[in-house]
């Protein structure tokens, strides 16, 4: 996948992970999710590589991590649940 932009990047990324969560849904829950439910949480864009953080309108604590890799014409998807937080002082 050629991304030539960081808008292009943007829009590639939103509907990768609108995809996987949509995967993950149970059809008997009967839950509405549609792609203006994943939200830009960061973006980076360093040495032609982009970076962003998404989360989306679902209950499930659920976050989402994209990369592109331009030298390889790749993007990679990563999911994650936070399991605990702990603050220290």
């Amino acid at each position: 996948m050629k991304i030539n932009s960081s808008a292009q990047f943007m829009r590639e990324a939103a509907i990768a992970v609108f995809n996987m969560a949509a995967e993950g849904l149970d059809p008997t829950d009967n839950v509405e999710f549609v792609l203006d439910d994943v939200y830009e949480v960061t973006h980076s864009f360093v040495l032609g590589n982009q970076k962003a953080m998404f989360s989306t309108t679902l209950p499930d604590g659920k976050y989402y991590e994209v990369t592109y890799n331009s030298e390889k014409e790749e993007m990679y998807v990563d999911c994650y649940v936070r399991t605990q937080q702990k603050v220290i002082k």
